[in-house]
């Protein structure tokens, strides 16, 4: 009787320890964050520069503040996709070459794996912000978004 008290003990507990590491991996609640302007309107973004905050990007949250987003920075240009599992807000999202400048933008569906957002080429930088807030700012393809990044930041 006893042994079987003694198992039934360590199974929960075990459960129990392989979930924490899972809770600690969950999205970052603190990125690093900073100030763009395209063509004058300015956006509070977020930064994600390490593989797991570009992961979970503005994914399982149910707002975001207005004129806020979040820019996905990459250490090198390469062809990006996006899509928006687990993501409750409509979002518009941009990406940007190494230089800043826009190559294309997409709106995306909300709560769906169905589809795809992809660069048009090689890009450095991906930026989301609420569905219709480019639009709503006249940005278009090869406008120049204008980046006051944090001197020291880490990108991999």
């Amino acid at each position: 009787m006893i042994e079987k008290y003694k198992y039934g003990a360590v199974l929960p507990l075990s459960f129990i320890l392989l979930i924490l590491p899972v809770k600690a991996m969950a999205c970052p609640v603190e990125l690093p964050a900073a100030t763009i302007s395209i063509n004058g309107y300015t956006l509070s973004v977020e930064l994600a520069t390490i593989p797991s905050a570009r992961h979970c990007g503005l994914s399982k949250r149910k707002e975001l503040p207005k004129n806020h987003g979040m820019l996905f920075i990459y250490p090198t240009a390469r062809p990006l996709t996006f899509w928006m599992k687990d993501t409750h807000i409509p979002l518009s999202l941009a990406f940007l070459d190494e230089s800043g400048k826009i190559i294309n933008m997409h709106n995306m569906i909300p709560n769906q794996t169905d589809e795809y957002y992809t660069s048009s080429r090689p890009a450095k930088y991906a930026l989301e912000a609420n569905q219709g807030w480019f639009q709503a700012h006249g940005i278009e393809i090869g406008d120049t978004v204008e980046m006051k990044l944090p001197l020291v930041i880490d990108i991999y």
